[in-house]
């Protein structure tokens, strides 16, 4: 699940619009419009347990996190005083790969996960190769000083997955440096989702 080589617009049409995972968006007219599948027409109604593992998806393909991921989220973040689920958006939208996404420096979180994992990306000035990294407050992203880390961020920079960089972030195009000023707000987190169901619907095992 993590690596999801599958077509990302059939996950789109079934879940809605994945900013992280692609930039193509479903079609809102013609028979595209319906979820994949031969009966994707048809209207079910769906049960509370269906709608919950919905959300739960939209979380795991967006973010590109296996389910063994998922549930580690969920049970760090009942660990944490505070919303549940707030915390659990948080922990996800501060992995480094999202970060380098959100900064701009890839158009999707599986290219932000790719430089991550090809050494592209540092930290404070050391290079990180772990996705998954937990990005905190005064942290000092940046691109590896090679001609080719440069390269390939130079022309990710070009076509941003998204318009504007979060509250929390800020980067220097010229540079080619981010900050981290602190923990993202609610608010900024750019994939639409119900997180309080998706808490729920691991309630019995985290």
């Amino acid at each position: 699940m993590a690596r999801y080589r599958g077509s990302r617009l059939r996950i789109v049409r079934r879940l809605g619009e994945l900013p992280g995972l692609t930039r193509k968006i479903k079609r809102e007219s013609g028979k595209r419009a319906n979820p994949p599948g031969q009966h994707g027409a048809a209207r079910r109604k769906r049960s509370e347990y269906a709608i919950r593992l919905e959300e739960k998806q939209k979380l795991k393909f967006n973010y590109g996190v296996s389910e063994r991921q998922m549930l580690n989220y969920v049970r760090k973040a009942r660990k944490i005083s505070g919303s549940t689920g707030q915390i659990l958006l948080q922990q996800l939208e501060m992995r480094l790969d999202n970060t380098v996404f959100r900064m701009g420096m890839a158009p999707t979180i599986p290219a932000a996960r790719q430089l991550v994992n090809h050494g592209h990306i540092t930290v404070n000035g050391s290079r990180v190769d772990i996705a998954s990294y937990q990005c905190r407050p005064g942290e000092e992203i940046g691109v590896r000083n090679t001609e080719r880390s440069r390269n390939l961020v130079e022309e990710n920079i070009r076509f941003p997955g998204l318009a504007n960089v979060p509250s929390h972030l800020e980067f220097d195009k010229a540079k080619m440096v981010g900050r981290v000023n602190g923990v993202i707000e609610r608010e900024w987190v750019a994939l639409q989702v119900n997180e309080l169901l998706v808490v729920e619907y691991y309630s019995r095992q985290a």
